[in-house]
């Protein structure tokens, strides 16, 4: 049968939601406005609050060609200036590329793209404190394939032009980055070697590394080898350098006698931290670290749970987050009590220190692996969210607005939207 298109001219397509977050692995604070907070969504591009966590509006839609955002920062000197580096760095069969970084000069109103398109998937950016022009891109390249655009890039105008700083092969890329708050020529880089295939994840091998450039990335040490740390093949890496104190260095690190590893000298030297198991579980996924910017000896680490450290690093407790797969955590610099955290379930904000959190049931940002409809009058919508519940909607409510009073849980694999889920396959 054939379709008239006019009748189809006058369709427009709307939000049906639900009101339900989605993966986050980029989340970042406006260092001064307390109540301003960013998150770059896995689907769904960079949502911005300035009621803590109350309301999110979308800042990107208009301006980004891709929904994927894999890092984001705020300039400490000039908080109009944000980056936002595209294409998750977690890199699932799912996963979705971006195509570079792009930049906002007035808060995240307006965004231009400048630069790195063939990079695919960014982990981390890093602003120098003093100058909003002045940034790094961590970038794992190309997931499915080899390609030359990877590893840590710079740029001293703000994207106008980039430097290829460090590069060890096409098939390894740049997972992390961290700067040293109180000299940010000091950078620490993490380099994973990974390839994923529709069927297999390949993480580790001789380009697993990490480095170290205290010139601003002209040059740069390998120090992956260096007194403690693991001798044996390594995956992925994630490393935070204390802005409290920068000879104090936390890594965590995939490998046969991985562990949580720490240095009281700059990465010169390293101990084994903690051994606990939950710190590196399905270690592809996640492997991220965070110190604490006012407390040397505090140290967070996010996987399956969100796991927090007072004693530099020997012992972790899990600090409960509204949903599982924690992946993002910023600290507010002033305030270690202001944060904000991304995980599977969506962004959350904190005002003392994750004791609570505000709600990831204000952000539109689902993952949905399918849809399907029924053929009621009004019709129903159902689908099966990423790392959560499949569930059904109404196309239309009585009241206008289809709110979390008109959708419900069809089927659940032990998950429910009440609290932490674990994540489901790769």
């Amino acid at each position: 049968m054939t379709i008239d298109p006019r009748l189809l001219g006058s369709l427009e397509w709307r939000c049906a939601g639900p009101h339900r977050g989605g993966r986050v692995v980029a989340v970042a604070g406006h260092p001064t406005d307390t109540m301003t907070f960013y998150f770059g969504a896995c689907a769904g591009g960079v949502w911005k609050t300035t009621d803590g966590g109350t309301y999110w509006e979308n800042v990107s839609d208009g301006f980004f060609d891709t929904a994927a955002v894999g890092a984001i920062a705020v300039a400490a000197s000039d908080p109009n200036v944000i980056y936002a580096g595209t294409g998750e760095a977690c890199i699932r069969g799912n996963v979705s590329h971006g195509d570079g970084v792009y930049r906002s000069n007035d808060g995240g109103r307006t965004w231009s793209n400048v630069g790195l398109a063939d990079t695919r998937h960014i982990g981390r950016v890093r602003v120098h404190p003093r100058d909003a022009d002045l940034v790094y891109v961590a970038a794992l390249g190309h997931a499915w394939g080899p390609n030359r655009e990877r590893g840590v890039f710079r740029s001293r105008n703000g994207g106008g032009a980039w430097e290829q700083v460090l590069f060890r092969s096409e098939g390894a890329g740049a997972i992390d980055l961290s700067m040293d708050a109180q000299n940010p020529r000091v950078l620490f880089a993490a380099i994973w070697q990974a390839q994923r295939s529709p069927w297999s994840m390949t993480s580790g091998g001789p380009d697993s590394s990490l480095w170290k450039s205290t010139d601003g990335g002209d040059t740069w040490a390998d120090i992956t080898r260096n007194a403690g740390l693991p001798r044996g093949v390594l995956g992925r890496l994630g490393v935070a350098v204390s802005p409290a104190d920068g000879r104090r260095v936390y890594a965590v690190v995939e490998a046969a006698d991985g562990a949580l590893f720490r240095s009281d000298d700059a990465g010169a030297t390293w101990q084994r931290a903690s051994e606990e198991p939950g710190l590196r579980g399905r270690p592809w996924y996640y492997m991220h670290v965070f110190a604490d910017p006012n407390d040397v000896d505090t140290v967070w680490v996010a996987d399956y749970a969100l796991w927090k450290s007072i004693d530099g690093g020997k012992t972790f407790v899990e600090v409960a987050t509204p949903h599982g797969d924690n992946h993002d955590l910023w600290i507010d610099p002033a305030n270690s009590r202001r944060m904000i955290e991304g995980n599977d379930g969506g962004a959350c904000v904190s005002f003392n220190g994750g004791v609570s959190w505000s709600s990831i049931y204000n952000q539109p940002t689902a993952q949905f692996y399918h849809v399907t409809a029924d053929t009621q009058f009004p019709y129903r919508v159902y689908g099966s969210q990423q790392d959560n519940t499949a569930l059904t909607l109404p196309s239309r409510a009585p009241y206008g607005a289809i709110t979390e009073l008109d959708w419900y849980i069809r089927t659940s694999s032990s998950a429910d939207r009440s609290g932490p889920v674990p994540a489901w396959g790769g």
